[in-house]
């Protein structure tokens, strides 16, 4: 049998970035991912987390899929791609369904009684405007005892399942699909990013005791909470590291692109963590002299804007009633989580322990190569299609976070040249 190949694509507002990994194991949750490869390019087309220029976007994905093929030393056909934004809808849906009816029946939950509990779960009205990305069982409950994880096997007559519905603009999905196929490449599913990114940045203790993934993108700031190995909150804030620069190139009266550039080397979170001394030199506009700015300048600038996305935040975690829930903390990820001072900043507006998510622990091969936070994505896209790829078929069903959580451990026949 010749190697299991999986590859995660995230598609960010700056870059985008492709992880090509080998699979390999017989369980999902002990699947051993193998990075081959790795490769970025920067993102064209993006606004927001969506698809502006379908031409731009493609060039992007076939840029950097091409030089992760070419460290890794294989080609891809498929693509499991994240997918995120303000478009992105949750909520929680239940099904009940009756079980150990049937002739022969000795009360026993069978696979057949959890497929049918996730379909009728899976029965709610979905516009014609939305698509369904995930409907992740939580938990099940057989008659009145709840906490339950697989209860095939388990004696009973009532068996209800919660799910969580996650649905996508259709119009966002289908471009990004059209992107991902012009460029020669087939989506092999979408995720949700933030639930990929904790694949790979998030253990499952702290999935339990409670923990928050924000996730600072190009374009949004991505929450996603987490409490008693349950996703349980979902927003996506309509500000990143694009709105940084923003501020900076008027701030600073720079083009852009060189306040990106100016935000990547000298960049600080906390404006007291630099010397009032210290200066970084600037072009001068229309080809004038190149002049000093003071890096306390640049310093004050983003932690007045990163600081105000973590106010917001930590609103949204109160809204919703988890800020004093989150035994795990907060978890930064994304590509300005790699901000000097940014777990600084944000324990001002957390009340609970705040660290830097990085990928590479559950990793082998060339797992340096992605021990970034701006990997986060691309990885976890990576370790989630080695989890469908060993426990469900291609095909597979709606219920396309089973997996993922661990709530199914049955093994299904799995064709293995799925590729």
């Amino acid at each position: 049998m010749r190697p299991i190949i999986v590859a995660g694509l995230d598609i960010g507002s700056n870059k985008t970035s492709v992880v090509i990994a080998e699979v390999s194991g017989e369980a999902p949750q002990r699947a051993q991912v193998k990075v081959l490869g790795v490769g970025q390019a920067r993102t064209g087309g993006i606004r927001r987390e969506i698809v502006a220029d379908i031409e731009a976007t493609t060039e992007s994905v076939r840029k950097a899929v091409k030089e992760a093929e070419l460290m890794a030393g294989v080609t891809v056909q498929k693509l499991y791609t994240g997918i995120a934004g303000e478009h992105i809808h949750a909520r929680p849906s239940t099904g009940v369904v009756a079980v150990g009816r049937g002739p022969g029946a000795d009360g026993e939950i069978r696979p057949g009684d959890v497929d049918r509990v996730h379909e009728v779960a899976r029965a709610v009205v979905i516009p014609a405007d939305r698509e369904l990305i995930h409907a992740i069982p939580q938990e099940y409950i057989v008659d009145a005892q709840d906490g339950i994880r697989d209860p095939v096997g388990m004696a009973g007559t009532r068996l209800e399942a919660e799910v969580f519905i996650v649905t996508g603009s259709a119009s966002a999905c289908q471009n990004v699909r059209k992107a991902v196929s012009r460029a020669g490449y087939t989506v092999a599913e979408l995720v949700l990013e933030p639930l990929a990114s904790s694949l790979s940045v998030i253990s499952e203790d702290e999935k339990e005791i409670g923990v928050a993934l924000v996730e600072l993108g190009g374009g949004t700031t991505d929450v996603c909470v987490f409490l008693g190995s349950k996703i349980r909150h979902l927003a996506s804030l309509p500000w990143g590291g694009a709105t940084v620069t923003n501020d900076i190139a008027k701030g600073l009266s720079l083009p852009y692109a060189e306040a990106g550039r100016a935000k990547e080397r000298y960049g600080v979170a906390r404006a007291d963590f630099v010397s009032p001394e210290e200066t970084f030199e600037v072009p001068g506009g229309a080809g004038g002299q190149p002049r000093h700015v003071a890096r306390e300048l640049l310093a004050h600038i983003i932690e007045q804007r990163v600081d105000e996305i973590f106010s917001l935040v930590a609103a949204e975690l109160d809204r919703g009633g988890f800020t004093n829930q989150l035994g795990g903390g907060i978890v930064l990820t994304g590509g300005g989580a790699s901000l000097q001072g940014v777990v600084e900043l944000a324990e001002r507006n957390f009340a609970c322990s705040v660290r830097v998510g990085v990928p590479g622990e559950e990793l082998g091969g060339l797992a340096d190569s992605v021990r970034r936070p701006k990997f986060s994505t691309a990885a976890g896209l990576a370790i989630y299609g080695s989890r469908r790829v060993i426990s469900e078929s291609p095909e597979g069903s709606a219920m396309s976070g089973a997996s993922v959580n661990g709530v199914i451990k049955r093994m299904r026949d799995w064709i293995s040249d799925f590729f």
